[in-house]
C-alpha cells in the first residue's frame, strides 16, 4: 500500500524485516520443541533461538539466485550463524519442516498483530458513534426512504444504528481474526512425514496460535478468504457511513458537515466549496477493500494439496487490506467525532414539505375517527399530491376539507402533526442497543 494511506504501525507489521522476524521465530520455536523431544541437539535449538539473525537485504541477493524465497531466507539465517562459528548447529535450522510450515504459520503471527490493532480501531470507533448517538438522541431530523422525504427520525437513530452494525462488526471480526489464528507443521502434505502431531502442537502453543486439525501443504485458504471478506464487510460499512454524510453535506441538505479547518481549502478555483473530501475518500478506498475480497475467494481452490497461485495474492491483500481497514477505520472515527451537525437546518428540512410527512399518521388517525382506509388513502394522497405539485402548505390544505375536519378537531389535527408523537419509543430504541447505558 502507499505511504499515502498507510500508518506506520500497521505499514511497520507488512515490512519484508518484520516478515522474515516472523519466520525466524517459528523457526526457533520449532528448534525449541524439536530439541525439548532430544530430536534435535539441544545446542542447536540454543544457537537458533539466540544467535540466528536475518536481513531482508541478504534475503533478497540470495533470492535474486536461487528463485525460492524460503530457501534464501534459511540460507542467510544459516550464514548468520557460520559467520559467529557455529557452523555445526546451522544444519539442525528447518529440520523436518516444509516451506509453507514457516511461511503459513508466520503469517498467522502477523495477521495475530494486525487484528489487535484492528480491533482497537473498531471498538475505537464504536465509543465515538455510542457518543454521538446520545448527544443527538433526540435531535428530530427527516426520514428518508428512496432519497424523498419519509417520517421523522433522529439524527441520534442513524448514529445508533451505524454503530450497531460495528458491534456487529466486531463480532464477525473476532470470529475470522480467531480463525485465522493457526499454525501447521504437517509437512510437504500434511501427513506429519517428519514431525509429530504433538511437535505440531507444542510448537503453536509456544507461539500463541492453534494448530489447524487438518492441513495440506498449506492452511486451507477458507480461513483467509473468510478473514479478507470481512475487512471488505467493515469498509462498506464505513462507505454506507460516508455515503450519508456526503448526502447530508450537500448544499440543498446541509444537515452535517465534515470538519473544515481554518486553512484548509475546498477547491483550486471556487473559493466557497467544502467538500466531503474524506467521506470520498473512504467510499473509494472501501471498493479496494471489497476487490481484494474477490481474489480471497479465488485462493480457495488450489491443485491438490497445494500450488503458488495464492502466494502472489496474498502478498498484496493481506498488507494492502489491513493497512487499508487501519486507515479507514481512523479516518471514519475522526470523521464522526467532529462531524458538525446542524439541528436547526434538520428542523427547517423537517418542515419544508409543510407536514407532508404526517401523511401516513393522518391516514391512521382518520381511519380511527371512521373512515374506511381505502377512503382515507384517497382522500390523503388527493392532498399530497396536489401540494407537492403546486407548492402548497399540505397541513394547511387539510383543514379546509371538511370531509376531514368533522372527523378531527383542531386538537385531534395538533397530535398528527407532532413530530414527537412518532418519535415517543427512541428512548426503547436505545435501550436496546445499549441497555441500561442509554
Amino acid at each position: 500500500m502507499i505511504d499515502r494511506y498507510t500508518r506506520p504501525a500497521m505499514g511497520a507489521l507488512w515490512t519484508e524485516e518484520n516478515k522474515y522476524r516472523c519466520w525466524l521465530q517459528v523457526e526457533a520455536a520449532a528448534s525449541t520443541v524439536l530439541a525439548e523431544d532430544g530430536v534435535i541437539p539441544a545446542a542447536a535449538a540454543e544457537a537458533i533461538a539466540t544467535k540466528a539473525t536475518v536481513s531482508a537485504e541478504r534475503v533478497r541477493e540470495i533470492e535474486a539466485e536461487v528463485k525460492h524465497d524460503v530457501i534464501a531466507f534459511t540460507t542467510a539465517v544459516a550464514e548468520s550463524l557460520k559467520n559467529q562459528g557455529l557452523d555445526s548447529q546451522s544444519r539442525w535450522l528447518h529440520y523436518g519442516l516444509t516451506s509453507n510450515d514457516v511461511v503459513d504459520t508466520a503469517q498467522a503471527l502477523q495477521v495475530k498483530e494486525a487484528s489487535a490493532m484492528l480491533r482497537e480501531g473498531i471498538v475505537g470507533f464504536e465509543a465515538v458513534l455510542k457518543r454521538r448517538a446520545l448527544e443527538f438522541k433526540h435531535t428530530p431530523t427527516v426520514g428518508r426512504t428512496h432519497g424523498i422525504h419519509a417520517e421523522p427520525t433522529t439524527f441520534g437513530l442513524k448514529l445508533l444504528n451505524w454503530y450497531a452494525e460495528m458491534r456487529r462488526n466486531l463480532v464477525r471480526f473476532d470470529a475470522a481474526a480467531e480463525d485465522m489464528r493457526v499454525g501447521k507443521l504437517s509437512g510437504a502434505v500434511g501427513t506429519f512425514g517428519h514431525l509429530k502431531p504433538e511437535h505440531e502442537e507444542r510448537i503453536c502453543e509456544r507461539l500463541g496460535l492453534r494448530a489447524a486439525p487438518v492441513a495440506t501443504q498449506v492452511i486451507q485458504r477458507d480461513r483467509h478468504a473468510a478473514y479478507i471478506s470481512t475487512l471488505a464487510i467493515i469498509g462498506s460499512t464505513l462507505d454506507k457511513i460516508a455515503v450519508e454524510i456526503r448526502h447530508l453535506q450537500r448544499t440543498e441538505v446541509r444537515e452535517a458537515q465534515e470538519y473544515f479547518s481554518e486553512k484548509q481549502k475546498g477547491s483550486s478555483a471556487m473559493p466557497h466549496k467544502k467538500n466531503p473530501i474524506t467521506s470520498e475518500q473512504i467510499s473509494g478506498l472501501a471498493r479496494v477493500l471489497r476487490g481484494n475480497a474477490q481474489a480471497a475467494f479465488e485462493n480457495v481452490a488450489l491443485w491438490h494439496e497445494r500450488d503458488i497461485s495464492h502466494s502472489s495474492v496474498e502478498r498484496v491483500i493481506f498488507p494492502d487490506s489491513t493497512i487499508l481497514a487501519d486507515y479507514l477505520l481512523a479516518k471514519a472515527t475522526d470523521l464522526i467525532d467532529r462531524l458538525l451537525v446542524y439541528p436547526e437546518r434538520m428542523k427547517k428540512n423537517l418542515e419544508s414539505t409543510g407536514g407532508l410527512i404526517f401523511s401516513g399518521q393522518l391516514l391512521l388517525d382518520l381511519a380511527e375517527a371512521g373512515m374506511l382506509r381505502e377512503d382515507a388513502y384517497r382522500l390523503v394522497q388527493s392532498h399530497a399530491m396536489r401540494a407537492w405539485k403546486e407548492d402548497l402548505n399540505f397541513r394547511e390544505e387539510i383543514t379546509r376539507d371538511s370531509a376531514i375536519t368533522k372527523l378531527l378537531s383542531p386538537e385531534k389535527l395538533e397530535k398528527t402533526f407532532d413530530y414527537t408523537r412518532q418519535l415517543g419509543n427512541v428512548d426503547a430504541i436505545f435501550k436496546r442497543v445499549l441497555g441500561e447505558s442509554s
